[in-house]
């Protein structure tokens, strides 16, 4: 029964060099047939969202990612000529900075340091790790993240070539507070090196964004548009992306194609010929429709090592969410993580096989070991030969042990198999959303988060300038009351106990005694 299954569900794409396998997921034949009558009203809702439907009624926008691989399904032929021209002057720009038309005050540019979080890090990260190392390229770095030591790390190792290196701020409102400390940050680096930031400044940003106005008057190098018909876990294939792969010499135009060509398999009406509808309905059934199992996912191939945490944000923002379509709590979504494979047989797969069934794997295959040819590390065995033995023993011995996975086979890493793997699962979560009846695009619990940092903020000011008036130390409980913000006193205590530890904000511990510590402040 089993070769059974599989030949009947292997769903491969030779022109593609692509296959997906569900034989591995426990299924019925009836249930099958009776999804797949289902699946043209999800089919549907898919259409009607590439052609320009509003997706996401929560902000009244359309959702426009799939038009930015194939310009012909824009809507109107305003975005199209949009999209269109955008990707040409990345391609203009790029190619004057690789041929050093366009230098740093120091010469030619080296290397690349992208300011983003999110979406706006992530892809670029995950092109970056796929891909490299490119010849003609340039060595590329991030901020991803309002850490201090962070920055002080990438700016260390770039301190000698600042003056060689483009630095890409990528911010669609151009207020997200952590890309804009990131760029703060660097900018106080180039001042303190003597260059000056605009010539090394390039802005990624929605049109007239807080961004967009300090790129235009601090006169930066260029300025490359964000659309809000493009999500930021989808951006990847807008500026956001293709800038700096462009940057990193790689060859954008198969990354897109790969894309289109995903998005034109993934178009199939009937859902047993649908890889992502496939994808979506095994999601559905593993977890009764309810996300009640999580999805580990284990590419074994060390350049995909990123790709589960693409996937951690690109499912879990997309469909992690309290409310359907209709207001009703439903508490949907998909918990992701991962690895690599074999790497992770030497850490969690022992839980996965013999442990708590709470999980389904995805493992990306990938055929061609390397670039060249291989040696024997054992009689008629090469290092690539052990990592498939370890995915087809690893995927093995999981099904025989009831654990249910799926395997994605790709024949290498390149621009066009990257691109064809993101799209596979871009449009697979957006069939998973309509089969449970959610908002896949929009992040209300990422806009709460934002609000309740910016209120914790607040609070820390209050406390500071409360502080000053105290004529000794005061503990936080005793402060809270105070201020009026007795409910608030836990937070207090962790705020008092942050700042006394960092140079510069002048609130020391005077008496340390666990929460009875008490506090002052300087001057």
């Amino acid at each position: 029964m089993s070769w059974d299954k599989f030949k009947k569900y292997y769903l491969e794409n030779i022109e593609l060099d692509f296959a997906i396998d569900v034989s591995k997921v426990e299924f019925s034949e009836a249930w099958i047939a009776d999804f797949a009558v289902k699946f043209k009203d999800v089919h549907k809702s898919m259409i009607d969202l590439e052609a320009g439907a509003i997706a996401n009624p929560d902000e009244g926008r359309m959702v426009g990612h799939y038009w930015l691989r194939n310009t012909a399904l824009a809507p109107n032929e305003e975005l199209k000529t949009t999209i269109e021209v955008t990707n040409a002057n990345i391609k203009s720009f790029s190619k004057k900075v690789l041929k050093a038309k366009i230098k740093g005050q120091n010469g030619k540019f080296k290397n690349l340091l992208i300011i983003g979080i999110g979406g706006s890090a992530l892809g670029p990260q995950l092109v970056d790790r796929a891909l490299k190392p490119s010849k003609n390229g340039l060595e590329t770095y991030f901020f991803d993240n309002t850490d201090p030591d962070g920055m002080d790390r990438v700016i260390q190792e770039l301190k000698s070539e600042l003056g060689q290196t483009l630095v890409v701020v990528i911010s669609k409102s151009g207020g997200t507070k952590e890309t804009r400390n990131g760029m703060l940050e660097i900018q106080a680096a180039y001042k303190k090196a003597k260059l000056k930031f605009k010539n090394h400044a390039v802005a990624v940003t929605g049109d007239d964004s807080n961004l967009y106005q300090v790129a235009v008057k601090e006169k930066w190098l260029d300025i490359f548009p964000m659309w809000d018909w493009v999500g930021g876990r989808t951006s990847v294939m807008s500026a956001v992306g293709l800038l700096p792969a462009a940057l990193q010499g790689y060859d954008i135009d198969a990354f897109l194609s790969g894309a289109a060509e995903m998005d034109h398999w993934t178009r199939e009406a009937s859902l047993l010929k649908n890889p992502a509808g496939m994808l979506a309905a095994m999601w559905y059934i593993i977890g009764g429709g309810k996300g009640a199992k999580d999805m580990v996912v284990l590419p074994y191939k060390d350049r995909l090592e990123l790709f589960s945490k693409y996937l951690q944000q690109l499912v879990m923002e997309s469909l992690g969410k309290e409310k359907d379509l209709n207001g009703k709590v439903v508490h949907q979504g998909i918990a992701v993580y991962g690895n690599k494979g074999s790497t992770d047989q030497h850490a969690y797969i022992q839980q996965l096989r013999d442990g708590v069934n709470n999980f389904f794997a995805t493992f990306i295959e990938v055929k061609k070991s390397r670039a060249g040819a291989s040696i024997q590390v054992d009689p008629m065995v090469t290092s690539g030969d052990y990592l498939e033995g370890f995915y087809l023993g690893t995927r093995q011995a999981l099904s025989d042990s009831g654990r249910q996975n799926i395997s994605v086979t790709i024949g290498e890493v390149s621009e066009r198999s990257l691109g064809q793997l993101i799209a596979l699962f871009e449009r697979a979560v957006g069939f998973y959303a309509s089969m449970v009846g959610i908002n896949a695009y929009h992040q209300p619990g990422v806009e709460a988060g934002k609000k309740a940092a910016q209120a914790v903020l607040g609070l820390q000011l209050v406390l500071q300038d409360a502080l000053k008036n105290e004529s000794k130390p005061i503990s936080a409980q005793a402060l809270s009351v105070k201020i009026k913000e007795k409910d608030q006193a836990e937070t207090i205590f962790k705020l008092l106990n942050y700042l006394s530890a960092n140079a510069g904000s002048k609130v020391k511990c005077v008496k340390r005694s666990g929460v009875a510590s008490t506090f002052s402040i300087e001057g």
